[in-house]
């Protein structure tokens, strides 16, 4: 049954009482309560979502495929990025001007050659992280640390800096923890000091970066992995590049992070996949404790352990994007405007596609059961034109330091801790996810 064209109010759905806020509190946050509304109602729901109104979540990846192109994100729901932008908000730029800058960061981001030209740096940084934990007295904290490596990762590739010990890293990462939460915590009446201070520190920070970038020059990498200066061959303006520079480091040390965090969180509560891990490791790296590049696509069920684990805790659990046309979906009609959901959680969960979705199953990457599946049942870096751009980046990293920490650790969780999943911008563990680390006899 169709919708007339002006709303989508017979798509299945909640009574829309009010705008959503007190259910999605009620279930635990928005990536909770988007598997109980599939689960009720279906793969197509109708349900009010704070500041864009109705919303239509589609749960289903065949249903997908109507949407994938879509170039436009709601403005609304990425308002609380703006405080930390001068030159537009970059979530929801303009198509015409979102897709040559997409293309910029594609072409430093997603290139082989640029990720092969810094695999020993990021190697030699994972090592470093590795010791300090060897050296560390008691459980340590893995989102944190994680973060704080992505974090040194993503500066010393796309900026072509690093932040040069781990006590900078963690300045920074606390200063962005507390620009999100004040700034999306606001309605609209602006953030406090806290927050303010915060985000000043992190300009100033990035205008370092830039100072640096411009006393060395044009001495760019070779394989144009310098997002600066790729940008401003591309002519962006410098408040353009300073917003860039930012965000990449926003998004890219929050999810590096937590997808690595959560692969040892489920490796340890399943040791015998992380026994397979071990063997595959001892097997492809004999006596050498750290990878080479090209060793990467020999850890074949390293990959899947993280692919599956991207599954069950996806960094980033939801996305969105505004219809600019009248979009089918199945045996509705969705008219142009509606804000359209992308539950990645749910689709990740819905069981036609990934029988008993709960159980942690690396073999469901294995390719002959890969096959068949729709391309979009899995999209843990969302899809179309404002799907990730550092997608191939983060897989890189996220292989490399599992590879260094598993050849050398074994992992258990700490004693009487337990692991909640909230949304915190991206998929985090409420209280961290403690974890002792132990050196393997093999290592």
């Amino acid at each position: 049954m169709r919708s007339d064209a002006g709303t989508p109010s017979l798509i299945p759905g909640p009574p829309a009482r009010d705008d959503g806020t007190a259910a999605i509190a009620a279930a635990g946050g928005l990536h909770e309560y988007q598997l109980r509304l599939h689960a009720e109602y279906g793969p197509v729901v109708r349900f009010p979502l704070p500041g864009a109104g109705l919303a239509v979540s589609v749960a289903d990846p065949v249903l997908l495929e109507a949407t994938a192109k879509i170039d436009k994100r709601p403005e609304k729901l990425f308002e609380f990025l703006a405080p930390l932008q001068e030159s537009g908000n970059l979530q929801t730029i303009p198509a015409d001007e979102h897709g040559p800058w997409r293309r910029v960061m594609l072409s430093v981001l997603a290139g082989r050659p640029s990720h092969e030209a810094h695999f020993a740096r990021f190697t030699a940084l994972a090592a470093e992280l590795a010791g300090r934990w060897e050296a560390h007295d008691g459980p340590v904290a893995l989102q944190r640390d994680l973060s704080e490596l992505s974090l040194r990762m993503i500066c010393q590739y796309a900026l072509g800096s690093g932040l040069e010990s781990p006590d900078s890293a963690a300045r920074v990462v606390a200063a962005f923890e507390t620009v999100l939460t004040e700034y999306m915590g606001q309605a609209g009446d602006g953030a406090g000091d806290r927050a303010q201070e915060a985000l000043a520190y992190l300009r100033a920070t990035v205008d370092q970066v830039l100072t640096a970038h411009r006393e060395r020059g044009d001495a760019a990498p070779a394989g144009r992995s310098d997002l600066i200066a790729a940008l401003a061959e591309a002519g962006e303006s410098p408040a353009r590049i300073r917003d860039t520079v930012l965000m990449t480091m926003l998004a890219a040390h929050h999810t590096t992070g937590v997808a690595i965090s959560w692969t040892l969180y489920l490796l340890a509560r399943h040791p015998d996949a992380a026994e397979r891990v071990a063997e595959e490791l001892d097997r492809v790296l004999g006596d050498r404790s750290v990878p080479e590049y090209g060793d990467l696509r020999r850890l074949t069920y390293l990959d899947m352990v993280l692919r599956e684990t991207m599954r069950l805790y996806p960094p980033g659990p939801y996305g969105a994007r505004e219809a600019t046309e009248d979009l089918v979906l199945g045996e509705y009609t969705v008219p142009a405007g509606t804000t359209i959901f992308y539950p990645f959680w749910a689709v990740h969960m819905n069981p036609e596609y990934w029988p008993d979705p709960q159980r942690f199953d690396p073999g469901r990457f294995a390719p002959e059961a890969s096959a068949g599946r729709p391309r979009l049942a899995y999209i843990p870096f969302g899809i179309g034109p404002r799907s990730c751009e550092g997608a191939a980046l983060a897989t890189v990293e996220a292989q490399l330091v599992l590879a260094v920490l598993l050849k050398r650790f074994s992992f258990r969780m700490a004693p009487g801790q337990t692991v909640t999943p909230i949304e915190r911008f991206v998929l985090w563990a409420a209280e961290d996810i403690p974890m002792t680390v132990a050196p393997r006899a093999s290592a």
